[in-house]
């Protein structure tokens, strides 16, 4: 080979690699689903912003009469193959949304069971798999007609499914049932389960290569490993709390797990090997849910659901390179690739309307386990508390108190486990504001009808 050859192989390598790892550009989208707002965000991945957002039904609380058009709780995302259509689920309304990416605009939807919960194209992109976590089965749509044409019997409460690219096996991980079903997609049948850690998981990730499933489990903050060929549990990771979804990236040619850990507003990044490793921590906002990464693994990006938008994540460097706010309570969040052909992309979108939450960590007084976390949200002329209480006595009262009030604003029994989740309507924000002097009221959880205490409180707010 001369020099003049020789030069023109290693310029071409060099724009090759760097095409490689080439940034996200305009033509690409980065979407939400934003549970409290029944909107999907979207955004713009080249600069971070958010181009506008397609509205599928109106904020809470503004969903308590009969609802004849519009969905409620805007929860899941899948998407074709082509990037053409964006799926949405709607766990309230039981509903999947078809979406053209290229318009913004609703296609057509379809009514399903109780409760569903995430939705996919399988490899063709002649069907999509909808998992009602409700019931026991997956509902399979024609994505040309939106008609339901058959459903498949899995373990109860099916929570999400993926499906291997060669279009012959899926996998479907349950939120109620300590399970993996594995079904041949041709015939339409469960051919496998496989025994798993916790009864709930929400999402599974194939790692690039499609050779494992990686899933997580909420309940007990853990992710389990399985190799898709033997169909065993190669590997179970203690993860942390509240541990939500997961993503992978290659990293100097190396393939990392990138997971959201809700409870401690981290993503946690872990290597692939045979016994993986926790090699970085990156602090995000408030409760980091949905995660997925660029198709050349230059930037991920997470959903922040109580920061009421999303987050982008240099991983060369493992750290956050932009926060851009998006919509409420977003769950789960996709990348597509060169969705924009032409133009802005901003057909059919509408400006956000909500503002920034407030959230409040609760701390331990006299429950020394106990756990809790609040975000605020401003309605207008009243604000919307959640609560989200842990680790507390099971199947017992708990109030919540402003401090120096008699009545409670909210009102809770947890669960077996000891936790409790629950939304108060009424204007409480201004008492707990940023810059508030010293003397402003604090939240203050007591067990059963105790008034409220803070030396006595099971927990307290930071703030």
């Amino acid at each position: 080979m001369n020099k003049l050859a020789l030069t023109f192989s290693t310029v071409a390598l060099g724009l090759m690699a760097g095409a490689a790892m080439a940034l996200p550009t305009a033509h690409d989208r980065v979407y939400t689903a934003d549970q409290n707002s029944n909107t999907v965000s979207v955004f713009n991945p080249a600069d971070n912003t958010l181009v506008g957002q397609i509205r599928l039904g109106n904020p809470r609380p503004d969903v308590l009469s009969p609802l004849y058009r519009g969905q409620i709780n805007v929860h899941g995302m899948g998407f074709s193959p082509d990037h053409k259509t964006l799926v949405v689920i709607s766990n309230g309304s039981n509903s999947v949304t078809f979406i053209d990416t290229a318009t913004n605009a609703v296609k057509g939807s379809t009514y399903v069971g109780r409760s569903p919960h995430e939705g996919f194209f399988n490899a063709d992109g002649k069907e999509v798999w909808v998992v009602v976590r409700g019931e026991d089965y997956i509902s399979v749509i024609d994505p040309t007609t939106f008609k339901e044409t058959r459903r498949i019997q899995t373990a109860v409460g099916p929570g999400m499914v993926q499906f291997m690219p060669d279009g012959k096996l899926a996998f479907s991980v349950s939120s109620f049932t300590p399970q993996v079903d594995v079904i041949d997609v041709k015939s339409h049948q469960v051919i496998r389960k496989i025994d798993v850690v916790s009864p709930f998981s929400p999402f599974l990730q194939f790692t690039p290569d499609h050779k494992e499933i990686w899933m997580t489990h909420k309940d007990v903050g853990k992710v389990t490993r399985i190799d898709t060929h033997t169909l065993e549990v190669t590997g179970v990771i203690d993860t942390g709390f509240i541990t939500n979804h997961l993503a992978f990236a290659t990293v100097d040619g190396k393939v990392l797990a990138y997971v959201t850990v809700g409870g401690e507003n981290v993503v946690k990044v872990y290597t692939t090997e045979a016994q993986a490793r926790l090699v970085a921590t990156i602090p995000t906002g408030a409760l980091p849910h949905g995660i997925w990464t660029s198709d050349d693994s230059s930037r991920i990006y997470v959903g922040l659901e109580n920061g009421d938008g999303m987050e982008v994540i240099d991983p060369a460097q493992n750290k956050v390179v932009a926060h851009v706010a998006g919509g409420q309570a977003p769950q789960a969040l996709v990348f597509l690739s060169n969705v924009v052909k032409d133009g802005e992309g901003r057909q059919n979108l509408v400006p956000l309307a909500n503002g920034e939450p407030l959230n409040l960590r609760l701390k331990p007084v006299t429950a020394p386990d106990a756990r809790g976390f609040v975000v605020s949200r401003n309605l207008g002329v009243v604000d919307a508390l959640e609560v989200s209480l842990f680790k507390l006595k099971p199947q017992t009262p708990y109030n919540v108190y402003l401090s120096g009030q008699a009545a409670p604003v909210a009102s809770f029994v947890t669960d077996a486990k000891g936790m409790a989740n629950g939304t108060a309507i009424g204007p409480t924000r201004h008492l707990a504001a940023p810059g508030a002097m010293a003397t402003a009221s604090r939240l203050v959880v007591m067990e059963g009808n105790a008034a409220a205490d803070e030396s006595r409180a099971v927990l307290v707010s930071d703030q």
